[in-house]
């Protein structure tokens, strides 16, 4: 039996060689968050059947649009009686980080012109979080095509599959099914919020959705909530820039002190 070859070193941007990882281990994680998410297309039949849309309709969603957040906050918002403008801007707007994600992979995985716009069709939350955690380009680009291709295959075949099973099931609000959308998005994002920035967007984003829920049409307290990030951002800008000038104050009052001292030090010499 053939040896598995040793992982090969890249060269990183500061010029220092990286240890490469073996494709093998790659394509299993790849593997691993592509299944897992992709299962979750299931959630998404459903809630799309159950919100009124047909099963055609849903299954185009998944094909053309490929982003579960997106996805989710469209369906919903109909589902509660928004106008589908509504809904398709807060689906917009949650689908716009997906063009920061392009930025910062298109100059991680260098692809040629000719691939990229097929692989924008595949640059989400699970294939730009693989590829980074990557530590060549070559790991990286298997990474990006394992996880993509796992989970755009999944994803559709198991939107089908619920979208199918929401029909013959009738009512999924009688079985609680429509809480099956939100709570899948709630436990992909709660990993992600690792920092108290990120927490502190979060919570005031719920808290924002849900007070003006009773107030506001279906879909516009979606697009208010996505004010937090911003917000926080600015608090947080301005709290950096109070404490750099104090870190600036007490730096030069030490200065002072010390050059003070210097000055008396001399004068007893004098």
């Amino acid at each position: 039996m053939r040896a598995e070859s040793p992982p090969e070193r890249e060269t990183g941007r500061t010029g220092t060689l990286r240890a490469g990882k073996p494709d093998s281990a790659v394509v299993r994680d790849a593997l691993g968050v592509g299944v897992a998410v992709g299962l979750s297309g299931f959630a998404f039949g459903v809630t799309s059947v159950g919100s009124g849309i047909t099963v055609l309709q849903t299954c185009v969603l998944s094909l053309l649009v490929f982003t579960g957040a997106s996805q989710f906050a469209l369906v919903g918002a109909i589902a509660a009686g928004g106008n589908p403008l509504t809904a398709a801007a807060g689906a917009f707007f949650l689908g716009v980080r997906n063009a920061f994600y392009g930025l910062r992979l298109s100059q991680l995985l260098a692809l040629p012109r000719v691939l990229r716009p097929f692989a924008a069709h595949w640059v989400i939350d699970e294939t730009t979080a693989v590829s980074l955690a990557q530590p060549t380009r070559r790991s990286a680009r298997i990474g990006f095509t394992v996880t993509g291709l796992t989970l755009y295959v999944l994803w559709n075949l198991t939107t089908l599959l619920g979208a199918l099973g929401a029909n013959a099931i009738g009512d999924t609000d009688a079985w609680g099914l429509d809480a099956a959308g939100p709570a899948v998005f709630l436990a992909l994002l709660a990993p992600m919020l690792r920092t108290p920035t990120e927490r502190a967007v979060a919570g005031i984003a719920v808290i924002l959705g849900l007070g003006l829920l009773p107030v506001l049409p279906a879909g516009v307290p979606v697009l208010v909530a996505a004010l937090a990030a911003p917000a926080v951002l600015y608090v947080e800008g301005r709290r950096a820039a109070r404490s750099a000038l104090a870190a600036d104050k007490n730096k030069n009052t030490n200065v002072n002190v010390n050059v003070n001292k210097a000055d008396g030090r001399q004068g007893e010499g004098r």
